[in-house]
């Protein structure tokens, strides 16, 4: 039994065989539990969940109906009420009560599966039970007579279907729409003109058309062969990006407008239309703006920052155009400017609490945030986010709309401050790419960063625990590094060096990526004991490891390492004296290995470095194989090989330098003098350049005896 506002709820009556007792319980239960997530607690607690499940059957009538209303409501509330009733298949046994032909029967199933799917737990998969590609769980709804999704779509494009029947099955699929294998199921079953009919059928309600926007958009998302039909289909004359144009017009509300916009921003990146339509440049994008400005609601402008921001990523005419538009920086600086706001008297009440806390040591339970102040914060951060999003796409091209950026109030140091701020990781990471977003700026890194010591949290973000996190932590610090950049001096240490070795030992092939780069960028003109203090810390094994990555690009910034660490004759020298087996080595591999001209023009290159050493010459002297490698690419007939192979030669027969003449004598007896006289005749200006350098110096010496 349980006791609310002293009347008592008689739950046994829930499993009485009379209908009449049974139905005034379940509509006891129904008017308790309505807006209280206490008492949904408390009603469940009582295991009563298989039994409303029980009762939702099609056979019980009213009492089925009223089972129906109750679960819906109980599903409204946390996350543990709905597990408790997906957990006692309560999604099953609605998904067949749409199969009735009474339809407020159906509305009523409907209703509450709209609710449920509207929560990360719906079991998504049951609305794809029956067909082939998802037939895994067809044996869930095995009193289904039919595919469950075939059958809603027919039930939503059902003349004598109502309204309520259209908006919840619309609502339903667009949760459902979650993958490639979801979309292109949705679209052979003739997804696209049914929602085509709803949005262009101005009799059916604002809600209907707006879920269908909504489907409209997950069908779109990513889906370049979904795009493109949706791009072309026609209804009743009109092709349907001309309804979604229309649909942002400023007569329409704000939210329908917000969707339409969001549809075409769908279906813009996947590809099914360019930047340069008209619907985009001249309606989509200052749709998304005008719904950025103050005078809207909060809750509005995060998704449409959020939106705008996934517009504008990419393409730099969106870029220009949205940065010069209708004043848009100052809507972001706005939000940002908002947000803080909120969050600070958050906090300011939070910490009254607890000093209230401190002083009468009564109930925890009584000092927590209130649920408006969550959901304030909540709010908050997704408006936080959304403009730091849009600010990192903003930027991503054009060093003009950097600087704007860099003098846009607020930004620097609200960014600084979301940076230290580890109470909320997605604000964090769009805080960090509009950190990477600037970061590229060449003004900047000698500039704004410098004064705002921008390595700070970088560093800790380094050691985050999530991947995109230490991803873009990681692209950051390989523009800090450049050899312009002040920060770099604070990377020049022990902790540094070691932390980008770690980042290079990552499954995630872009950190492996980035922390090379970092790396490489760090030897670039740096002293002999960083670079020395790089080699260790990595370690040849390591190098060895990177040198047969998978990913290419890891491969190249390997050898790009490696031809920045040789650099400086004193300091190729030292390397090679301590770790020249294992460059040569490493050499060979790729040289011997089936690589790209790309990449064996960069092993060639290195090669190139080690012979302008003093004693590293001998490295190559004294390795049959290399020579005889080194002649090949000479006769090959790529010319950036041939290039790469002549540099090498050049700097191994400098007469000026000791040693000369018996390298030079060496190199005869491999015909090197009769290849470079072929190669002076090269259309190739450098080739021929080099070419002719190595020549003369054969022929200098040989005068000069």
């Amino acid at each position: 039994m349980i006791l609310m506002e002293n009347n008592q709820l008689r739950i046994e009556d829930l499993y009485s065989n009379d209908s009449t007792v049974c139905f005034e319980a379940v509509r006891r239960i129904k008017n308790s539990v309505i807006g209280s997530n206490r008492i949904k607690g408390l009603v469940l607690e009582q295991g009563i969940a298989g039994r409303l499940v029980t009762l939702m059957n099609i056979a019980n009538g009213d009492i089925a109906r009223e089972a129906m209303i109750v679960v819906g409501s109980l599903a409204k509330g946390t996350e543990q009420h709905l597990r408790v009733l997906i957990d006692e298949q309560a999604v099953p046994t609605l998904l067949v009560n749409t199969q009735s032909d009474k339809f407020p029967f159906v509305e009523a199933s409907l209703r509450c599966l709209r609710t449920i799917f509207k929560s990360r737990l719906a079991p998504i998969d049951l609305i794809y039970s029956g067909i082939n590609s998802l037939s895994s769980s067809s044996s869930v709804c095995a009193n289904f007579q039919s595919p469950i999704l075939p059958h809603l779509i027919s039930l939503a494009a059902n003349p004598k279907s109502s309204y309520v029947i259209k908006e919840c099955i619309a609502n339903i699929l667009a949760a459902s729409c979650l993958t490639t294998d979801h979309q292109n199921i949705m679209k052979d079953l003739g997804a696209i003109p049914l929602i085509a009919a709803f949005i262009y059928e101005t009799s059916n309600p604002y809600q209907v058309r707006l879920a269908a926007l909504n489907w409209l958009a997950n069908l779109c998302s990513q889906n370049r062969s979904v795009s493109l039909l949706v791009a072309s289909e026609i209804y009743s004359g009109r092709n349907m990006l001309d309804m979604l144009h229309e649909m942002m017009g400023q007569k329409n509300t704000n939210e329908m407008q917000l969707l339409a916009a969001k549809c075409m921003t769908y279906i813009y990146r996947s590809n099914g239309i360019y930047s340069s339509d008209h619907r985009l440049l001249y309606r989509t994008l200052p749709t998304l703006i005008m719904l950025c400005k103050k005078d809207r609601p909060t809750i509005l402008r995060a998704q449409a920052a959020d939106i705008l921001a996934l517009l504008t990523e990419s393409d730099i005419q969106l870029q220009q155009h949205a940065s010069i538009c209708d004043h848009l920086m100052n809507s972001l600086s706005d939000m940002l400017k908002q947000s803080s706001n909120v969050n600070r008297t958050i906090n300011s009440l939070d910490s009254g609490r607890d000093n209230h806390m401190a002083v009468d040591d009564g109930d925890v339970s009584a000092v927590s945030p209130p649920v408006d102040e969550q959901n304030q914060l909540i709010v908050s951060n997704d408006i936080r986010e959304a403009a730091f999003k849009a600010f990192a796409s903003l930027g991503a091209n054009d060093e003009d709309i950097r600087k704007k950026l860099i003098e846009t109030e607020f930004l620097m140091d609200e960014m600084m401050n979301a940076l230290d701020d580890a109470s909320n990781w997605r604000v964090r990471l769009a805080a960090l790419r509009c950190l990477h977003s600037l970061s590229r700026s060449v003004s900047q890194l000698r500039t704004t960063f410098q004064d705002h010591e921008i390595w700070v949290p970088l560093r800790t973000l380094l050691n985050s625990s999530r991947d995109e996190m230490i991803n873009l932590a990681s692209s950051v610090l390989c523009n800090l590094l450049l050899e312009f950049s002040p920060s770099k001096a604070h990377f020049l240490d022990r902790s540094s060096v070691e932390l980008l070795c770690d980042l290079t030992r990552k499954e995630d092939p872009n950190i492996r990526l980035n922390g090379v780069w970092a790396l490489m960028n760090m030897a670039y003109q740096a002293e002999q004991q960083v670079k020395q203090l790089i080699l260790n810390c990595l370690g040849t094994e390591q190098i060895f490891r990177l040198l047969t990555d998978t990913d290419t690009n890891i491969l190249m910034k390997t050898l790009g390492l490696l031809r920045n660490l040789l650099t400086n004759k004193s300091h190729i020298d030292v390397i090679m004296s301590n770790h020249g087996k294992q460059i040569m080595s490493a050499i060979i591999l790729i040289l011997e290995g089936d690589h790209s001209s790309d990449v064996k023009e960069q092993a060639l290159c290195i090669l190139g470095n080690i012979a302008d050493g003093n004693e590293a010459k001998d490295c190559i002297m004294s390795n049959e194989d290399i020579l005889k490698k080194l002649t090949s690419y000479m006769i090959n007939g790529n010319v950036n090989l041939q290039t790469a192979a002549t540099f090498c030669i050049n700097n191994l027969v400098w007469n000026q330098e000791e040693g000369a003449a018996e390298r030079q004598e060496r190199l005869k007896e491999l015909s090197v003098p009769k290849i470079l006289q072929q190669l002076v005749n090269s259309n190739n200006a450098t080739l021929f350049d080099r070419a002719k350098s190595a020549l003369q110096q054969f022929n200098n010496l040989n005068n000069g005896k």
